[in-house]
Parts: C-alpha cells; structure tokens; sequence
C-alpha cells in the first residue's frame, strides 16, 4: 500500500558551549541557563569548555590555548556551532571563525533567534527585527573592512565589493525604517496607556526572570487565558488585564517579557515601545521562581535591568512563585521575612493567592490620600469623581454641604485640598 510522504526534522544542530564566567561561584548555573537557552533555540549542546576571562583578547576574546581547546572539542564532537555566553566583536567573531572552520554564534545571536521565533505579532516582530540589523550592521562593515584589505585599492574594485556596500546601505535603511515603525508603534501604545489612565485604577506591572511564572500568575488574577508556558521567552507581547480585589479596589496588570542574565543590550534598546510598560506602572509585581535553586542570581538579575531601565525605585511587591514545588520551605520562610512587601505563592494551584491579593490592596491603599471634605452642593460632581478616583468611606448630606470621608489618587487629592476640613 503506498505511503504518503513523512515529514522529518533536520537532526538538531550540535554546539560546544564556551562559558568564559570569571567567577567559579557561576559555573553551575551559567552552563545551565546557556543549556536551556540551546533548547529553546533548537540547538543541542554536547561538549563545555571553561575559560575564566577577565579581561577578553582583542582578537578571539579567549586565549591562544583555549582556543584549541574549543577547536579539539568541535572535531572530537562533530559541532557546527561554538557557542559563546557572552557578547563577541565582529573582529573576534571573524577571527575565530576562521580558526574554528564552524559557525561562531555568541550569547546575543542566540537570545536573538529565540526572540525571532517567538515573535508572532507585529510590534514583536518589528522588534526583534531592528535588534537584528542593528547587531549585523558592524559585522557586514567588518566583513567589508576586510575585503577591501585583500581585494582594494585601484583597479581592484569588483562586483563583490561594490554588493557588500550596497547590503550595508540597506541594511542602515531598512534599521531607519523599522525605527520610524516602532515610534508609530510607542506612540500607539503611549496613546492606549493614556487611555487607561483616564480610568480610576492604578498600573502594576508583572516583571520577573523568563520562565518565572508570570503569564501563569496574570492568569490567576485576572481570570484570563494568556499564553503560559515553562520555555523560555514564552510572552514577548505586553497584554494588559482590569483585575478586580475585594472592598471595591481595582487595578490594571500587565505581563511583560521576561529578563536574563545579560540581557542584550541591543534587545533592550529595540523592546523600548514594550518595556515602557514598565516605566510607566504605578508599582511592580516582581515574580520570583523560588523553585530554583538560582533564584537570587536570578532576581538580582532583574534588579539590574530595572535599573537600567531606572525603575529600580518604583515600589515593588515581590512574588516568591512556585511554592508547590518545594520540600523544604525553611529558606522561603527566611526569604519572605527578609524581603519588605513579599508574599509566597503557587500561581499553578492558587496557594497563597488571598495573601497576594491584601498584599495587593495594601499597594493600592498606599497610592492612595486619605481626605475629608465638605463638597459645595453647586460643585456636587467632585463626590462622583471621588468614587472614580479612589474609593468613598463615607458620606452625609448636611445643610452646608456634602461630607465626605474617601481615598483618593494624589491628583484627585489636589483638587480637594481646598474643601478639607
């Protein structure tokens, strides 16, 4: 009986891992957040090789000996790939190309492949795709630097040389063209922020180590069915949810792409329409996967980028996640007391969530003014903006006018201060 045609996966590309750490205390979990960064990427990792560099070579960023060491590991294990967790130059990638007779990829090329794929909406796409011609642009200028070093000079010119020039002319307008993109692309995600800041909620948004639980704990909150899965980079788009606490508070949450050790420079620069999101909130939701073992590493990781981002003073309400997964909860106990604003939760079963959401009221409550004022009848519409902006505790119609006891937002605050008793 004849068979139809059987679709096969070309066998996975095989990489030696080049972890250049300086300090030992990294080992472990550099190799194992670079492995699981291969898995995402499609790549299998089958030989390490350890250098500890603190202060890289201007040619091959590793030295001379290691350097045939890495070339022993390729031949021995058959790779296609030499895998460096960290950010190479166009020379040193070019130069060790050259000495390896593989593909050469570092840590950026990597986390910028996975972003490739991930990508499905437009803002993302446009995203990664500047991240990419912006990291390319001085690796084909280098390419070209060389190839006029061998080829130049007068009547040497050739079709090769002019076609380097002509790629690199694109590859600048078509970075000017993505840009111009994306500034249409913030420009519409400042109008849609402004949009929501006309309604009386405060902003929070969800940050955290890729693979930290996020999507799964705004799933939780806001009842929704974002798209959460273990892999790394599983959320690049920001997606806003209206979650609804007890005693009449409210907020909006928005999940955001996860962070990294390292996180790519240029990445952070091309994903600034998104992570805006951040600098605009009110206050952070940090989630932490306490699960793991590497959990300080990874959310002092996260510090750095929200400081880089100069977010690192928004108040924030640490999330210690996936408590289901632990034994031994002695060193959550100790985390949380020594963590102000902290609560432990398993987004997966809901353990915890009812401490989350007072935790979440009490942030609330703390963006908020208490007032008591005496309303003018003639200005009776301030009473209807107290319950939009903030929340009524009480009030009583008297014959000079209309008392009122509430919590308000600073702006609201403002416009009573003059009517406060």
């Amino acid at each position: 009986m004849p068979r139809g045609p059987v679709e096969t996966k070309p066998p996975a590309e095989r990489a030696v891992m080049v972890l250049v750490n300086p300090n030992a205390e990294d080992d472990e979990y550099a190799e194992e957040e670079l492995t699981s960064l291969c898995e995402a990427a499609g790549v299998e990792p089958v030989a390490v090789v350890r250098q500890r560099v603190d202060h890289p070579t201007t040619a091959t960023y590793i030295g001379r000996g290691k350097v045939e060491d890495v070339l022993a590991a390729v031949k021995d294990e058959r790779a296609d790939i030499a895998l460096f967790d960290c950010e190479l130059s166009a020379i040193q990638q070019r130069n060790l190309s050259d000495e390896l007779r593989v593909k050469v990829l570092d840590r950026t090329q990597l986390i910028l492949d996975i972003f490739a794929h991930r990508a499905h909406t437009r803002e993302g796409i446009v995203q990664v795709e500047l991240a990419q011609y912006t990291y390319l642009l001085p690796r084909i200028t280098s390419f070209y630097t060389k190839f006029e070093r061998q080829k130049g000079g007068i009547g040497m010119r050739g079709p090769g040389e002019q076609q380097l020039e002509s790629d690199r002319r694109r590859i600048r307008d078509r970075i000017t063209a993505l840009r111009d993109e994306l500034e249409h692309i913030r420009s519409a995600r400042e109008r849609q922020r402004k949009g929501r800041r006309k309604h009386p909620f405060p902003f929070a948004t969800i940050v955290g180590y890729t693979s930290a639980g996020k999507s799964t704990l705004m799933n939780r909150l806001a009842g929704s069915e974002l798209f959460a899965d273990p892999m790394l980079f599983a959320t690049l788009d920001p997606t806003t949810r209206k979650v609804d606490l007890p005693d009449g508070y409210s907020l909006f949450v928005t999940d955001t792409v996860g962070f990294v050790r390292n996180l790519p420079t240029k990445l952070v620069a091309a994903f600034r329409a998104t992570l805006e999101e951040v600098t605009d909130a009110d206050f952070l939701i940090h989630v932490i996967d306490v699960s793991h073992h590497s959990w300080r590493t990874q959310r002092d990781a996260v510090m750095e980028t929200l400081e880089s981002l100069g977010a690192e003073k928004k108040p924030i309400l640490s999330v210690f996640n996936k408590i289901d997964r632990l034994h031994d909860t002695q060193e959550l106990r100790q985390a949380v007391a020594d963590t102000p604003d902290s609560v432990d939760v398993s987004a997966l079963t809901g353990k915890g969530i009812d401490d989350l959401i007072q935790a979440l009221t009490k942030m609330i409550r703390s963006l908020l003014h208490p007032i008591e004022a005496v309303i003018p009848y003639a200005q009776s519409g301030l009473l209807q903006e107290c319950y939009d902006y903030g929340r009524v505790l009480s009030i009583e119609h008297l014959e000079d006018g209309i008392h009122v006891r509430a919590e308000v937002t600073s702006e609201m605050h403002a416009r009573l201060s003059s009517l406060a008793k």
